[in-house]
């Protein structure tokens, strides 16, 4: 098993305790915060590879800290919350998160979706577990590494997120072809679409141009085709 560090930022201690107890039985290394200001003291002194983070918190709630957590770290965040409306759920995604779980949820799907945010992050920094045929993407001055998930631009590394890099990948791997929102949200988050889906990858879209494009507010790399989606055009 590939060893993880996992944050756990939660006001309500018996929370913590649950999941602490349910992660460290998996083998993983769990750290505690009871608020945002104490998750972000700690990323300052410490990396981990997965963040789960509660919404509703006293100080700093969950948007806002997942929003400061983004300035200094790109590891994968799962959001806990009671709060399931559609929008509660488009601003998790829109403030930087990777996956949202209600509670009450169960300890299965809570493992279950830990596992595989952390099987994703652990590529993505150069960690895979078996050896895979390396695979290069070269786009104008991008260049993607598939295995190790690496991205440089001009030879210099830009920083993704997984998902960012997932939403790169895909436009890039099928260049010419439109992505809709409603196409690009099902790739990258494997759940159906819904309306305010359309506002997570307008966020991402945009903080991904901000990291690759030499213009973000006229791009050249990721295009908008008005009415139908994104694509990268093809290179002649």
């Amino acid at each position: 098993m590939e060893q993880a560090d996992i944050l756990i930022v939660d006001d309500n201690p018996e929370i913590r305790e649950i999941i602490q107890i349910l992660l460290s039985g998996e083998g993983y290394q769990v750290h505690e915060a009871a608020n945002g200001h104490q998750a972000l003291m700690l990323l300052r002194q410490t990396s981990f590879d997965l963040i789960i983070l509660d919404i509703m918190m006293p100080g700093l709630n969950g948007y806002q800290t997942c929003l400061e957590i983004r300035k200094i770290s790109n590891a994968p965040i799962l959001f806990l919350s009671a709060r399931t409306q559609e929008s509660d759920k488009t601003l998790g995604f829109s403030s930087g998160g990777d996956d949202y779980l209600a509670k009450p949820f169960s300890y299965a799907e809570l493992v279950s979706r830990a596992k595989a945010l952390l099987r994703r992050y652990q590529v993505y920094q150069g960690k895979p577990t078996v050896p895979t045929q390396t695979s290069t993407i070269t786009y104008a001055q991008l260049i993607l590494k598939e295995q190790t998930q690496e991205v440089t631009k001009n030879e210099i590394p830009v920083d993704l997120t997984d998902t960012e890099y997932s939403i790169l990948r895909l436009l890039l791997t099928h260049q010419g072809q439109i992505f809709s929102t409603e196409h690009l949200y099902e790739s990258i988050w494997n759940e159906p679409y819904y309306y305010g889906a359309n506002n997570v990858i307008m966020v991402h879209i945009r903080n991904l141009r901000r990291k690759i494009e030499d213009d973000p507010k006229n791009p050249t790399l990721i295009k908008t085709v008005w009415g139908r989606g994104y694509r990268c055009d093809k290179e002649s």
